[in-house]
């Protein structure tokens, strides 16, 4: 392994060495403003995740809750670009030495240029990418491009994959494998549960590579739930819907630390 996927590996060993599950934020580039997010970015670190997902605004994003959608309209709106999601990956990554990975749909990629894409985002020090619509039997072009450049290529898998597609699915992704915790979008959940264990479970029948889990956990409890099984706690529209509620930025920066902090004792308890 070389580059950033290295220090997403050893992220995740380290946290597993000290017998606690990593926490993994995600956050919209260009939400609320560019500059904001990528404040946002490096108060969620502060506050206490290990690794950091920037999300790339699409006008359809298929799996994003109502949260998540009104954070990336408001970046669309503002002009969010590829080269504003880069800089926030550079610039956070540049500040605090954690790992940072892009989730992004396919078809911006795809048209940006899987080249340019993967060469600009390993040189802004990112780890990988996270793409939850791209199917692995049409990825080897972007798996060639991502492991020339030291990328991570992380897929989702949800309840619905079979046991064979889970082993497809886990043969070809590396960093970590990412577990949706139920059908549906993403968004906060009373609780996150049953479904998910069962799914890390049997992906972990089928890859030693981490299995995190996202889609639901809110709040310090439903981390500690989560840890108790995965490798990882992945938590988004909690941070999203604070920044939306907040009367400014500043209030905003302080409240998603706050959460980063109490998310990150949640998964050493």
């Amino acid at each position: 392994m070389s580059g950033n996927i290295q220090l997403l590996s050893d992220t995740l060993a380290k946290a597993k060495s000290e017998n606690r599950a990593a926490l993994v934020a995600y956050l919209p580039a260009g939400f609320p403003t560019v500059e904001g997010g990528i404040e946002a970015v490096k108060a969620v670190l502060a506050g206490g995740a290990d690794i950091v997902e920037v999300g790339l605004p699409h006008s359809d994003p298929v799996l994003d809750g109502p949260v998540i959608q009104t954070a990336d309209d408001i970046a669309l709106r503002g002009g969010v670009k590829i080269a504003d999601v880069l800089r926030t990956v550079r610039e956070a990554h540049a500040a605090t030495g954690a790992p940072v990975l892009v989730m992004t749909y396919w078809n911006p990629i795809d048209r940006y240029g899987v080249e340019r894409f993967t060469a600009e985002l390993a040189a802004a020090g990112g780890a990988g990418c996270i793409l939850p619509d791209l199917p692995v039997q049409e990825s080897a072009l972007w798996r060639e491009h991502a492991e020339k450049h030291g990328l991570a290529t992380v897929f989702v898998v949800a309840p619905s994959s079979k046991d064979e597609r889970l082993a497809t699915i886990t043969a070809a992704g590396t960093g970590f494998v990412y577990a949706a915790s139920l059908m549906g979008v993403t968004g906060t959940r009373a609780s996150v549960g049953a479904q998910a264990r069962e799914l890390v479970e049997r992906t972990r029948r089928t890859t030693d590579t981490p299995v995190c889990v996202g889609l639901g956990v809110s709040n310090a409890e439903q981390a500690k739930e989560v840890a108790g099984f995965a490798d990882g706690v992945i938590v988004g529209s909690a941070f999203v819907k604070l920044l939306l509620d907040a009367p400014d930025l500043p209030t905003g920066l302080e409240a998603v630390r706050a959460l980063a902090g109490e998310l990150a004792e949640g998964v050493r308890r």
